[in-house]
């Protein structure tokens, strides 16, 4: 007997999963102080680096994927910086994908982060300099406790988001089982091979995972509201 979900729809999820979750990672650790570069600085280049930040939310997937192929290919950086190991290019490896992920999803997390950097007002940071806290110490106790709602919906989007990637990463990483083959490529491949009921298997699971999620950033945004 047939079994009802084959072992190979296993390979594009835990990859995928894996995917997800460096980028959210990633993105936390660098983009936390991007954006509190953003909320706070007063340069006048600010709006410059704000534009390169939010340029993936309006560049199509597969241009994005393209100049990135051209950067990470054997002829590109990319290809330069995999020499150091032996390897001819960063296009079509785990490595490559995690690149594009992180720079397509960008906005999906500094925003967030940005937005509620920028809502915490100064008065918070009077206060802590008046207790005597340096701005290393402030920012750790008083920003980020402030802040963490912009942390959880940066974190839940750009996790989210990088789960439902395709131009860029069938760009980047082309179709390869067990290192390239993401979710949304995987659905895709199966759609063209005619099986119909594996593709069914993952969109319908995609769409009940991205209820999931936006059912859990109301629940949030109600708990913080509460919390005022």
């Amino acid at each position: 007997m047939e079994p009802f979900i084959s072992e190979n729809i296993y390979a594009p999820i835990f990859l995928t999963l894996a995917l997800a979750f460096l980028t959210t990672l990633i993105l936390l650790i660098i983009g936390t102080p991007l954006a509190w570069w953003l909320a706070r600085s007063k340069a006048r280049w600010k709006d410059i680096v704000s534009a390169l930040v939010i340029m993936p939310l309006v560049i199509p997937p597969t241009v994005l994927g393209f100049y990135l192929l051209i950067l990470l290919g054997p002829d590109g950086p990319g290809g330069a910086f995999a020499s150091l190991w032996g390897a001819k290019t960063l296009a079509f490896t785990f490595s490559g994908l995690l690149i594009g992920s992180v720079l397509y999803s960008m906005p999906f997390v500094v925003q967030p982060i940005r937005n509620a950097f920028e809502a915490i007002g100064e008065r918070p940071f009077e206060v802590a300099a008046t207790l005597r806290a340096t701005p290393w110490r402030a920012f750790w106790t008083v920003a980020v406790p402030l802040a963490s709602p912009g942390f959880l919906t940066g974190a839940i989007l750009g996790f989210a988001h990088t789960l439902g990637e395709f131009g860029v990463v069938l760009m980047i990483g082309g179709n390869i089982p067990g290192k390239t083959k993401v979710l949304s490529v995987a659905i895709f491949d199966y759609v063209e091979m005619g099986e119909w009921r594996l593709a069914h298997i993952l969109a319908a699971g995609m769409i009940m995972f991205s209820f999931c999620v936006v059912l859990l950033m109301n629940s949030l945004e109600k708990y913080f509201r509460r919390q005022i």
